[in-house]
């Protein structure tokens, strides 16, 4: 499922990584958790977010990183779970909010992020730091 999800986005992560970060969402250190859903004994979905702090707020924040739900399960409730999923966990660590990214073109994913969440005017800029 993650190599999916990786694939939608166009996007590489060596093995070691990806290695590397599930050890840390099932260890749930640095603040990483994640969730999965499953129907009929598959896998349909994943949530990995992070409890962070900010210097907006005394609380922490949580940015919701990696959603994905298989194509099959889309418009089924499986992200909207997912999303419930991480907000009640953000709750328990005491965050005092819940935000992430997605690409413009996610349209479909846009129609569900639009009922559970409010659409911020930030433009997001990245600059790499590799050599």
């Amino acid at each position: 499922m993650w190599a999916q999800y990786l694939h939608f986005y166009a996007a590489r992560v060596p093995e070691d990584t990806s290695t590397a970060t599930f050890g840390r969402l099932c260890g749930r250190s640095d603040g990483l958790f994640g969730y999965v859903a499953e129907a009929d004994a598959s896998l349909v979905g994943l949530a990995h977010a992070v409890v962070h702090p900010t210097t907006w707020s005394t609380r922490p924040v949580c940015y919701l990183e990696d959603l994905f739900v298989e194509p099959s399960a889309r418009g089924s409730g499986v992200g909207r779970a997912l999303i419930d999923a991480v907000v009640a966990e953000a709750r328990v660590r005491g965050a005092v909010s819940v935000y992430w990214h997605t690409q413009e073109f996610n349209a479909q994913a846009r129609r569900l992020y639009d009922t559970v969440g409010r659409l911020r005017s930030w433009v997001v800029y990245e600059i790499d730091t590799a050599p």
